[in-house]
């Protein structure tokens, strides 16, 4: 062991440094190991709130899995199983116009034991089933002039297909139009327009778009559209009598 001489009771300055070192290294692994029993005890004092946790997470992830495989999956196909029944109606209603009616209220409610459209959004909610049914049901509703029960089912109804969320979109301009509810159609024929551009759906809502326009005295945007039918679809049934339009525009 190192020995120190004393001078007036005074250590030399050398030595009172080396133990001033030792102390401070000292208190440094003091505070370190008092730091790790503490961490210690909190693990041990919360061990079973950390376990529950862990097996929360790994219980649920464990039931998203299965809830994919055993309840999301079969639902999807037992909803398509549904669906076609209602859909064969609503094909029979669009080919059959003396029984219209009473096809599109099968198509509806479902017949011959399977289930409506109305039936599938209900009880398949958030399948793709639930979501074509409303828009079968909203084109329905139109057909059967509820224009308020249209337009919620196909306001409900998305769809990444240009042609069909298009024809959706227009669907709703139409029931806007039928309810005298002119400054709401427009926006919705806009919609269908810039969804899509093809000769299927666009000359239609061009036309239809300009003429709401028009009677909502909003000539030059009624005369963009009509201009934009002219040039982009000349042979188009829509442009039939166009230069007519786009004159009355154009005052």
């Amino acid at each position: 062991m190192a020995t120190y001489k004393r001078r007036g009771g005074k250590l030399k300055k050398d030595a009172k440094h080396a133990i001033e070192q030792d102390s401070a290294t000292a208190e440094v692994f003091e505070t370190l190991d008092t730091g790790a029993g503490k961490a210690e005890q909190w693990v041990a004092k919360n061990q079973r709130y950390i376990l529950i946790t862990i097996v929360s997470i790994m219980v649920i992830s464990l039931l998203y899995l299965a809830y994919r495989n055993f309840v999301f999956e079969p639902k999807i196909a037992e909803s398509n199983n549904e669906l076609f029944q209602a859909q064969f109606y609503f094909d029979q209603a669009l080919n059959n116009e003396s029984q219209q009616d009473s096809l599109f209220h099968l198509a509806l409610s479902g017949g011959e034991g399977k289930y409506g459209f109305l039936d599938i959004v209900d009880v398949y909610s958030g399948t793709p089933a639930a979501n074509i049914s409303h828009y079968s049901a909203g084109m329905i509703y139109l057909k059967l002039r509820q224009f308020d029960n249209a337009i919620y089912h196909l306001d409900t109804f998305t769809s990444d297909d240009p042609i069909l969320s298009a024809l959706a979109h227009g669907a709703i301009g139409d029931s806007f139009v039928e309810l005298d509810q002119h400054n709401d159609a427009l926006p919705y024929y806009e919609k269908a327009i810039n969804n899509s551009e093809n000769s299927l759906t666009e000359p239609r809502f061009l036309l239809k778009a300009g003429l709401v326009a028009l009677d909502l005295d909003k000539k030059k945007t009624a005369l963009g559209y009509f201009e934009r039918l002219r040039d982009q679809y000349p042979s188009a049934e829509e442009a039939r009598k166009i230069e007519v339009l786009i004159g009355r525009a154009s005052f």
